[in-house]
């Protein structure tokens, strides 16, 4: 599978690496994107979940990481306020990888 990652600074200025294990997440973000906490969960969820739902049609079973990556999210996004803001810093393929 097309797998990639995604870099996010939070608002209190962390920054942490994501991983999709599907590029469907360019259709829900945007490097240089800015997002309130509550939209950028709310897409990360659509794109990780259907990039589980890709990874099941393959493979017969779901993707863990995927999951863990949702949860990572939403327990970041826990510690901020809904409406504060999330900046996509990169959307990053493997070395070698153009679609």
């Amino acid at each position: 599978m097309p797998e990639m990652h995604f870099r996010v600074r939070w608002p209190d200025g962390a920054v942490q690496r994501c991983y999709s294990p599907s590029t469907v997440v360019e259709d829900y973000l945007e490097a240089g994107g800015v997002y309130t906490v509550a939209d950028f969960v709310e897409r990360s969820r659509r794109a990780l979940e259907i990039a589980s739902d890709r990874v099941r049609a393959k493979f017969g079973m779901g993707c863990t990481a995927a999951a863990g990556q949702l949860a990572e999210i939403t327990a970041t996004a826990d510690g901020h306020r809904a409406d504060d803001r999330v900046t996509v810093e990169a959307l990053i393929r493997p070395p070698g990888r153009t679609s």
